[in-house]
């Protein structure tokens, strides 16, 4: 993304709590073969970060870092390409498959050009990596707004990776430690229904996981 003005949209959103969104962002891109410099910009931004965002976001680079390149492109596909329950789509946490979700997607789109730039190609703009860096690069208070209305998907997804005893689990920590709270009963009827089902006949608005990144970086 390149914004059209970053200095002038970053208001008072705390410095932690944006390199929080870029570092997780960069830890939940597809690992191809620019895997290792994420890995490698992650390390850089810890020292911009303290108390548990650093622990949070340290263990899953540390993890990360532990395991071949084979092992984690695998791992990353069997846990959120193979899974709905673990889908890194935000809308499809409100949406599903149903006529709803178009709309819900487009507000992304108008997010990011409302910031002065473009939703990104070959990736969907409520990707939750997608939205984390624009919200640390390009529009902190609107991207904030996009995860804050997507708070209960988000912890959600975080309990989904910590039954899974994912890595990714405490990267989605931290980012929730920027948040606030998620109402316990909303997180807790979502996990039980799950995403929404069309009851008419249609075709899905897109798949149902989350696609791979097919180019380095975010």
């Amino acid at each position: 993304m390149r914004p059209a003005d970053r200095g002038a949209r970053r208001g008072s959103v705390p410095l932690q709590d944006r390199v929080v969104w870029q570092a997780v962002s960069l830890l939940l891109a597809y690992p191809d073969e620019g895997h290792g410099v994420r890995l490698d910009t992650v390390q850089s931004l810890l020292a911009h970060l303290d108390g548990e965002p650093r622990l949070l976001v340290g263990r899953t680079l540390g993890e990360l870092r532990d395991q071949d390149a084979m092992t984690v492109a695998r791992r990353y596909v069997e846990t959120f390409d193979l899974s709905r329950r673990r889908a890194l789509l935000l809308t499809y946490w409100t949406a599903g498959d149903t006529r709803n979700r178009g709309m819900q997607m487009l507000a992304f789109a108008h997010a990011y050009r409302a910031a002065g730039t473009t939703p990104p190609a070959g990736e969907a703009p409520d990707h939750l990596p997608v939205v984390l860096e624009f919200a640390a690069t390009v529009d902190p208070r609107a991207g904030r707004e996009l995860l804050v209305e997507y708070r209960v998907p988000i912890e959600v997804l975080r309990r989904a990776l910590a039954e899974a005893d994912s890595p990714y689990a405490h990267a989605v920590a931290a980012v929730c430690a920027t948040l606030p709270a998620a109402g316990e009963e909303q997180v807790c009827r979502l996990r039980t229904a799950g995403a929404p089902v069309e009851s008419v006949g249609l075709q899905p608005f897109q798949l149902t996981v989350p696609p791979r990144r097919t180019s380095g970086g975010l």
